[in-house]
């Protein structure tokens, strides 16, 4: 969940955890810490057709969530973060 200075969305103020609510550091309007967002426009063929649901995960609960996948997630390495 994600707070923000202005209506325009474009500075942080707050951001946390859904999932166990943790508050993430934020320094000079950069995540400090490991958050996998989540940003879902439910399409056709979905009970949710026309919502847009927004969340945001931290590092922890992502790995819980993901080693309970029964088909693991894919991984690649990047050697150049830009």
């Amino acid at each position: 969940m994600r707070r923000y200075k202005n209506q325009d969305e474009n500075q942080i103020l707050e951001i946390y955890c859904n999932c166990c609510g943790k508050k993430l550091k934020i320094e000079k309007d950069l995540i400090q810490e490991g958050v996998f967002p989540v940003r879902m426009q439910w399409g056709y063929f979905s009970e949710k057709d026309g919502e847009y649901h927004c969340f945001d995960v931290c590092e922890a609960c992502y790995d819980r969530w993901v080693s309970s996948f029964q088909i693991p997630v894919e991984k690649n390495l990047q050697n150049e973060l830009l």
